[in-house]
């Protein structure tokens, strides 16, 4: 199972917070789209993956932060069944939004 939260941010704050969301570890996909809502760019995020292997990936990111004023990040994360409390009302398809500016 699976959560996805949202974070709007603006372009100069675009690659801080891909790398910071990359450290988080429980990521399995990352989707960046624009203020409208148009999906620009997405890759997933596997485990044990060396910084080596994201360099392209930030390159693109850092082109996109330039171009973009303000962007939308979609993380899918895996959600750990034994440390979350149970909820009484649970959807396959949860969301978080969390403004970023």
């Amino acid at each position: 199972m699976s959560i996805k939260e949202t974070f709007f941010v603006n372009g100069e704050n675009l690659l801080k917070k891909i790398k910071e969301i990359i450290a988080e570890g429980n990521v399995t996909k990352i989707s960046i789209s624009d203020k409208h809502g148009k999906e620009i760019m997405s890759f997933p995020v596997t485990l044990g993956v060396v910084g080596v292997v994201f360099a392209p990936i930030f390159a693109a990111v850092g082109a996109l932060a330039a171009l973009l004023t303000e962007c939308k990040i979609t993380v899918e994360k895996r959600k750990d069944e034994d440390n979350t409390p149970p909820k009484e009302k649970s959807s396959e398809n949860e969301s978080t939004i969390i403004e970023v500016k």
